[in-house]
């Protein structure tokens, strides 16, 4: 097993969470099961790439940070397991041809990741226009659920509806998933919009999200790991740890702290401000998550 320090100095990747999970300690017959199926693993996850974007004053390395990071995770000493890319893949449009060759051209930059198995949630700009039904086309199906190595993993898609919202058949869909699952099972939980209320007037949220955390809230170890409002943000829902990561694009201001919600600006004097890295050392034991962020420099990254 990679001891802490070690694991912190190579974990450092631009605008992504690196995730680490250890084994279980058996407590109960059901956690020892869970404790033999477990076993360490990292995983890596990137948000709001938003690839399309252009806008010089807001990044003028708009063509350059997707691929910054895609080298720093094929450069990583411990390889992940899998990549997942928690929405908004591609920047919003009308015209459902630019649409396609936008993600098309995300499919190909992305195609240079050396990991094994690569996964991917629509964001509202990849979705909400059309329910999803181009994103489907190439990433295939919005919302799902697997397992690995002792974690259940859940995809929940809550952009797709232009309203912001889960949908009555989806929370159906996640209740029935959950039923199968036992309280001490460790679960993982990927989605766009934050499921709680961050800052409903920005957008910030999900109109339903609170139906979704209370099928979530009868098991014990729950983390949920969200994008779509471009900067770190920690919160708990009592014991369901909620993370949100920083984009690859377009860095957004604190929730509230100006009158309106726009994508803060190139500082020449401080390049790449508000676009990050971060690492996560996790124990499913614990359900507890060690979280470091680190800059992007002027050169580069890191």
């Amino acid at each position: 097993m990679t001891n802490e320090l070690d694991r912190r100095d190579f974990l450092k990747i631009a605008g992504v969470g690196v995730v680490y999970i250890s084994g279980l300690s058996t407590v109960s017959p059901a956690q020892a099961l869970q404790a033999h199926k477990a076993k360490d693993f990292c995983f890596v996850q990137l948000s709001d790439t938003h690839w399309g974007f252009e806008g010089a004053k807001i990044n003028p390395d708009f063509k350059g940070t997707l691929t910054k990071a895609i080298k720093e995770v094929n450069a990583l000493q411990v390889k992940p397991d899998f990549v997942v890319f928690t929405g908004d893949l591609t920047q919003t449009t009308d015209e459902t041809s630019v649409r396609k060759k936008r993600m098309q051209e995300f499919k190909e930059i992305v195609a240079e990741l050396s990991a094994p198995i690569v996964r991917y949630m629509p964001g509202e700009h990849d979705a909400a226009l059309d329910k999803g039904e181009t994103y489907k086309e190439f990433f295939g199906e919005t919302h799902y659920v697997f397992d690995h190595k002792g974690v259940h993993f859940i995809a929940i898609d809550n952009v797709s509806d232009p309203t912001g919202s889960i949908g009555e058949e989806q929370l159906e869909w996640l209740k029935g998933d959950l039923s199968k699952l036992s309280p001490e099972t460790n679960i993982v939980v990927f989605t766009h919009r934050p499921l709680f209320d961050l800052y409903p007037q920005w957008d910030w949220s999900t109109k339903d999200g609170a139906k979704a955390i209370d099928l979530l809230m009868p098991f014990k170890n729950v983390s949920v790991f969200y994008g779509h409002v471009h900067l770190e943000n920690h919160h708990m829902t009592e014991h369901i740890a909620h993370h949100s990561a920083k984009s690859l694009m377009l860095p957004m201001p604190e929730p509230g702290s100006v009158p309106k919600r726009q994508p803060i600006p190139w500082d020449t004097a401080q390049p790449y401000k508000g676009l990050g890295f971060r690492n996560v050392s996790a124990r499913t034991r614990r359900s507890m998550y060690d979280l470091a962020e680190y800059p992007i420099t002027e050169n580069g990254i890191i």
